[in-house]
């Protein structure tokens, strides 16, 4: 595989950001021998040691630091005149790294990928789908989706869905050998099947009646991190599950799974796309946050410092 000098340039980059060549070389596609190799020839090339190795640490050298400082504004530039011309073609292109929370993914993403590749064609997609709150600046992510507040204060934020509805579920075979819930109240005489979260604390079950929201503490012998495995064991008759109504529309739909307890209905946060402040969005980028949030109630994009300064510069229509 050759590699161009802005190839050369571009792992640099990689390797001295993310201190590691094996993370570098995943971030980037391609693998961690060529990487090494690359990295060398550079080195060579410029007849200069750019990067300090050892078997559990990189880091860069002074040169490398001062490369690194230079190179960063430089490539950024670069790429964005390349979007520049994205702007006289009939579609957007390019590529568009996205994080995104598991409920997120498989409730709101996985639906609108078929129409998304039909609109725009040439846009490149590349969905991590990441329990964790990953930093989308030092991961090299375009945006991330998650709930309002899990995201870091000093993003831009775009609502791309409305608020979404909680709802706890129940197969069939579990409900006829357990009687259903009539209140949140009862739900301690029942399994349930709970979320833990990436920060660790396990999703609180939350409800509302007459104005008033609260939350009922639960038990049960199955705690994952994992949307699609306690959704396989909800449906399998395990226990009760509670998550966003979304996910599990097509099993309310075909009646493998029963909403329960539906006059209690929570009401949660909205799912936002965010993204770090910058000039100017890629053209593939606004494409993406255009398409989501169409299916959005008007809303204004809103930066989520509380002292943000009161320039809109980082701010999109």
């Amino acid at each position: 595989m050759r590699i161009t000098p802005y190839g050369e340039f571009s792992a640099f980059i990689a390797v001295a950001e993310q201190r590691n060549f094996t993370k570098a070389a995943k971030q980037i596609g391609i693998s961690t021998a060529t990487l090494s190799q690359t990295i060398r020839t550079l080195e060579e090339r410029l007849g200069i040691r750019l990067l300090n190795r050892t078997t559990r640490s990189v880091s860069p050298t002074e040169a490398g630091e001062t490369l690194l400082a230079r190179l960063k504004p430089v490539l950024d530039d670069y790429e964005a005149a390349i979007d520049s011309v994205n702007q006289f073609r009939d579609k957007p292109a390019g590529s568009v790294r996205l994080t995104v929370a598991p409920p997120a993914a498989h409730s709101f993403i996985a639906s609108r990928l078929k129409e998304f590749a039909q609109l725009y064609p040439d846009i490149r997609l590349e969905i991590s789908v990441d329990v964790a709150n990953v930093d989308i600046v030092s991961s090299q992510f375009d945006a991330g989706i998650r709930r309002e507040s899990a995201i870091d204060r000093d993003m831009i934020a775009v609502r791309v869905s409305n608020p979404v509805r909680g709802v706890v579920v129940g197969s069939p075979a579990y409900l006829a050998d357990n009687p259903a819930p009539r209140s949140p109240q009862e739900l301690g005489d029942h399994n349930c099947l709970r979320f833990r979260l990436a920060g660790g604390a396990i999703l609180p079950w939350r409800f509302a009646r007459a104005g008033e929201s609260f939350e009922v503490p639960v038990n049960g012998g199955l705690v994952a991190n994992d949307v699609h495995l306690l959704t396989t064991a909800a449906l399998d008759g395990v226990g009760l599950l509670y998550l966003s109504r979304d996910y599990v529309t097509p099993y309310l739909a075909d009646g493998r799974l029963v909403a329960l307890l539906e006059d209690w209905v929570s009401v949660g946060e909205s799912l936002f796309l965010y993204y770090p402040s910058r000039r100017q969005i890629p053209a593939a980028l606004r494409a993406v946050i255009d398409f989501l949030r169409s299916d959005a109630k008007s809303r204004p994009e809103r930066k989520t410092a509380a002292a943000a300064p009161p320039r809109a510069a980082g701010r999109s229509s």
